[in-house]
């Protein structure tokens, strides 16, 4: 769940009383361990997320047990609140400030250790 206001998104388990944090939480700002607005989460089936992170004008990486996300600073999106995914691994971006989506392409393959993503 993507907590807007609180720069986090939570996970939360069936009954119970309280979420867990699994990204963000550190108050907002622009380092990978922080978030500013996060908007849409999609979680893969490696169980990584994306998440919309509206404040910082990215998209970002967060591998399962990650304590930081993975990206670059993107100097082409202004305010992404939306995304989604097509059956060629190409992510497109609702840009909202740009009035455009834009299109990126990932490469997505496993290693012996981990899931790795090239964009």
């Amino acid at each position: 769940m993507s907590e807007w206001g609180n720069h986090r998104v939570t996970k939360w388990i069936k009954s119970a009383k309280e979420g867990i944090v699994v990204a963000g939480g550190q108050g907002h700002g622009n380092s990978l361990t922080q978030l500013n607005l996060p908007e849409e989460v999609f979680v893969d089936v490696f169980e990584a997320m994306y998440i919309a992170d509206r404040g910082n004008h990215r998209i970002v990486h967060w591998f399962k047990g990650a304590k930081q996300g993975e990206g670059k600073q993107s100097n082409q999106l202004s305010h992404p609140i939306s995304f989604a995914f097509d059956k060629q691994n190409n992510i497109y971006v609702s840009d909202s400030m740009n009035d455009r989506i834009q299109k990126f392409s990932i490469k997505i393959f496993s290693t012996d250790s981990s899931n790795v993503i090239n964009g």
